[in-house]
């Protein structure tokens, strides 16, 4: 190891050691004592020139001043960042950025140095003069200038003399700030060092003659320009004492407007539309936006001062008949309005720089001081004295305020169409009285619908007490109180022909009337007349009109009342009232529904209200009207007998045709309410049809089951008047010889033998029931009507089979039977119901049983012992009973039975 030493130079003293360097260095504490949160709330109220020393501190500090969120935020505050602008910018710088990095170098190869490459030139006369130039224009700065930190600031890239000598640059300075990312800072130092100045300035005056912004500039447009800039600029002025400066600059603004409001008021009043007036309201526009011109050009106008000119609103009664309103007066009203606020938009144009917000807030000034002091008048005045009266002025003078809206013409740059306008307009004029017009309107629908509807009521009491007066008047009261079948306990079991009625003018007179009123048309339908709604007298009544002379017998006249209220079936509900009724529900429906179209929460209220007049239609129609109708037509079906009836040659049972015809008439006011249901609500889009808790909606479906449940009651009813009237048909036309024809050595009885077909009887039943059957067809449901036709048959199968088992029959008579039997066969397979088809076809198969010869008993018994053949309709008990109605059976019960029960067996 080598010990080779430096010798130490003379005069020179030794090097100390680093370790006793590091010994001698005492540790500074760099942490700052508050965290960096508290340092960021603490800087953004200082004021910007602090700031910008604050950050000369530190590196940390200085970062922290220069956060580039730090400056935007400022540049919000006065609405100078464009978010949308920053973001454009730093895509295209990131793609310049790109492109350039991507640029191949001259070598061919990726240029990395392309920002070193960028220019080779040692040296430039031109940059180096701008640099110069640069340098004398920071000389001339004052000393604070520099100190604040924006010793950069320049309004324009070439500008080379002073703010102070070029002001119209200072008026721009706003709209010229860039949103840059990252160069906030430097924007906002433009605009600080712009309006500092003059705020700060201002802030320390004490008049409104020494602001330096006066002698600046002296025109009033640059002037409220400048006031502008700098009231926007307070917004960014955070630091303390910043309410105090604010309050100083809204004084000086507030002084500097009453005086060019002034001089707009000046020109106003010698009307100097395109001088004065024209100036000063747009140099108010500049300054903060000409409210203060608009308010005073639209409170002193002359044509709220001169409102009586253009119309009373008491001529819309004054000019009508009593009890009536006529809505000329207020056209004409609403016409001279539209021409003068035209001919004002006119003018509006020539004065403000924005006239459209001028003339709408001009229109409703009209609206509050003009429109509404005549509408309102007008309605209370209507309200207290008619109520009719009332809703159509409600309704038309709406919609001569939504017309005047639509026939404005307003200037240029609306940003809302005429149409919101108008709706905006309408809404404010009839807000009050909406809520009272759409209850009255209601209320006014439901008392006309119940009022007639009573009306029609009350003319059919009278009507029948007229009618029962008419008939029962020589007659006791008392009886009255008795049931008709009373009457006929001591008449019950004689003849028909006995009946006293049976040539009786009145029961003809009825004849008549229902053999022109069953007459079939080409359909099988009846030919009957609308139902109208009766009247009092005997020109007016629909039914069978009253005799000249009223029965002198009780029975008599007891029969011709009953006849009359079947009669009456058809009248019990109308549908000229029901047409009335829609027709009512129509206009008032249409009247509200205008208010529909204002939208919102009032639109919507009409809307609810115009659902709940059809509820109210529908339940006064179906509810009160149809329902009790149809009630009546039950009650007087269930009163109907078949003995009571003199005359039977007809083809259907009067009060069943009747009752049909009423079915029929409710068909058809269903319908009339469907087809409003659809034009007046769901096309408009008042109700919701596929919504399955819409009130409208709910009610219809209502009144389609009530109807239907109804119906379905009455021909219930019906199908017994129908079996009634088939029973007393086989029981009074069907002769004991049909079937059990007297022996053949009579020549009388050969001659009715030739005949082999069906009996009368068959023929007359199959016909009245057919035509019954076909008179539902196109007038309910199918499925309804499936279920009729399924309920007569199984009827008219027991009314047969109770009609056999009354007879005797012999083996001669049985071929009448067989072609009865058949003839009800082929009736039944046109209503193409197979399971109905099965019961006759059995009965047609028993028919036979009586064809059997008595010498063949054993082959009889085996057939009425076959439970299959008969395929399950009838059991052997049944065909047992059928087969004791043989005009022999008691010279074959023996051997039938012997062979049923085995009796021939014997033990061997």
């Amino acid at each position: 190891m080598s010990t080779f030493r430096r010798a130490p130079q003379p005069g020179t003293a030794p090097k100390p050691s680093i370790l006793s360097t590091l010994r001698a260095t005492s540790m500074i504490e760099t942490k700052t004592i508050l965290p960096a949160e508290i340092l960021v709330s603490i800087i953004d109220y200082l004021p910007v020139p602090d700031q910008l020393r604050f950050a000369r501190t530190s590196k940390r500090m200085c970062e922290m001043v220069y956060d580039d969120t730090r400056w935007i935020a400022r540049l919000k505050s006065m609405g100078c960042w464009n978010e949308l602008e920053a973001r454009r910018r730093f895509e295209e710088a990131l793609k310049r950025k790109r492109e350039a990095a991507g640029r191949p170098n001259a070598n061919g190869g990726p240029n990395a140095n392309a920002a070193r490459q960028a220019s080779t030139t040692i040296f430039d006369a031109a940059l180096e003069e701008e640099r110069r130039k640069i340098q004398e224009s920071h000389a001339l700065r004052p000393q604070e200038s520099r100190l604040d930190g924006f010793e950069t600031l320049s309004l324009k890239p070439s500008q080379s003399k002073s703010p102070y000598e070029d002001p119209a640059a200072l008026l721009e300075v706003l709209k010229n700030v860039r949103s840059i990312r990252g160069h906030a800072r430097q924007e906002y130092g433009k605009v600080y060092g712009a309006l500092a100045p003059f705020y700060f300035d201002l802030a320390r005056a004490k008049t409104h003659t020494e602001p330096i912004v006066f002698k600046v500039f002296r025109d009033p447009e640059r002037q409220a320009q400048m006031l502008s800039n700098l009231q926007t600029f307070s917004k960014s002025d955070w630091a303390q004492g910043f309410l105090q400066r604010e309050t100083k600059l809204i004084n000086m603004i507030t002084i500097f407007e009453s005086a060019v409001l002034r001089e707009f008021e000046q020109g106003y009043e010698f009307w100097d539309v395109d001088g004065r007036m024209r100036r000063y309201a747009h140099i108010l526009h500049t300054l903060n936006g000409g409210t203060a011109a608009m308010d005073l050009f639209i409170q002193k106008h002359p044509m709220l001062n001169d409102r009586g000119i253009l119309g009373n609103p008491m001529d819309c009664i004054k000019q009508a008949l009593p009890d009536n309103i006529t809505l000329e007066p207020s056209r004409a009203f609403f016409e001279l309005l539209i021409r003068k606020v035209n001919e004002q938009s006119d003018v509006i144009g020539r004065i403000f720089p924005q006239p459209a917000v001028v003339f709408w807030a001009f229109v409703d000034k009209i609206r509050e001081e003009i429109v509404m002091e005549y509408v309102t008048p007008l309605l209370d005045e209507c309200h207290e004295r008619h109520m009719p009266s009332y809703l159509k002025a409600v309704s038309g003078l709406f919609e001569q305020c939504m017309q005047f809206v639509r026939s404005l013409t307003p200037p240029k740059g609306s940003e809302r169409n005429l149409e919101d306008n108008a709706k905006d307009i309408a809404l404010r004029v009839f807000e009050p009285h909406l809520d009272l017009y759409l209850q009255e309107e209601l209320d006014s629908f439901t008392q006309y619908a119940e009022r007639e509807v009573s009306n029609w009521e009350q003319k059919l009491l009278e009507q029948e007490a007229t009618v029962e007066s008419f008939y029962m008047g020589n007659f006791n009261r008392q009886a009255d109180k008795n049931d008709f079948l009373s009457s006929f306990k001591k008449v019950v079991m004689m003849p028909v022909t006995v009946l006293p009625f049976g040539t009786s003018k009145p029961a003809s007179t009825s004849a008549n009337n229902r053999d022109s009123t069953l007459r079939p048309s080409k359909t099988g339908t009846p030919v009957s007349s609308r139902p109208q709604t009766p009247g009092l007298g005997d020109s007016e009544r629909t039914g069978s009109p009253l005799p000249s002379e009223a029965p002198n017998d009780e029975l008599k006249a007891k029969a011709a009342l009953m006849a009359n209220r079947l009669e009456g079936i058809r009248g019990l509900f109308s549908i000229e009232l029901a047409l009335n009724l829609v027709h009512a529900a129509k206009e008032s429906l249409g009247r509200a529904a205008k208010f529909v179209t204002l939208g919102g929460q009032a639109g919507e209220e009409a809307r609810e209200q115009c659902e709940a007049i059809f509820v109210v239609l529908v339940k006064i129609l179906g509810q009160t009207h149809v329902r009790n109708g149809f009630t009546k037509a039950v009650d007087h079906l269930s009163r109907y007998n078949p003995r009571e009836i003199s005359d039977h040659s007809q083809t259907g049972v009067a009060p069943l045709v009747m009752f049909i015809e009423l079915v029929n008439v409710g068909d058809i006011i269903s319908q009339m309410i469907d087809v409003f249901y659809e034009q007046q609500l769901a096309a408009p889009k008042i109700a919701d049809r596929n919504d399955f808790l819409d009130p409208a909606g709910l009610a219809k479906k209502k009144f389609e089951q009530m109807l239907d449940e109804n119906v379905a009651a009455g021909l219930n009813k019906g199908i017994d008047v129908l079996m009634d009237e088939v029973e007393y048909l086989c029981a009074t036309t069907q002769l004991p010889t049909d079937f059990n024809p007297t022996p053949p050595s009579q020549d009388v009885a050969m001659s009715k033998d030739n005949d082999i077909g069906p009996t009368t009887t068959a023929k007359r039943v199959t016909e009245l029931v057919a035509s019954h059957t076909k008179m539902l067809t196109g007038s309910t449901e199918k499925t309804m009507l499936d279920v009729f036709n399924s309920e007569v048959g199984l009827r008219l199968f027991t009314a047969v089979c109770k009609h056999i088992k009354r007879q005797r029959i012999s083996t001669e008579g049985a071929v009448k039977l067989i072609a009865d039997m058949t003839m009800y066969f082929e009736y039944i397979r046109t209503l193409k119901n197979p399971d109905l088809l099965a019961y006759f076809k059995a009965l047609r198969e028993l028919s036979q049983i009586y064809l059997i010869d008595a010498r063949h008993a054993k082959e009889m018994a085996t057939i009425i012992a076959d439970g299959d053949r008969f395929g399950g309709i009838f059991r052997a008990e049944e065909v047992y009973e059928f087969a004791e109605r043989r005009a022999d059976w008691y010279q074959v019960k023996r051997d039938v039975e012997r062979a049923m029960y085995g009796l021939e067996c014997r033990i061997m």
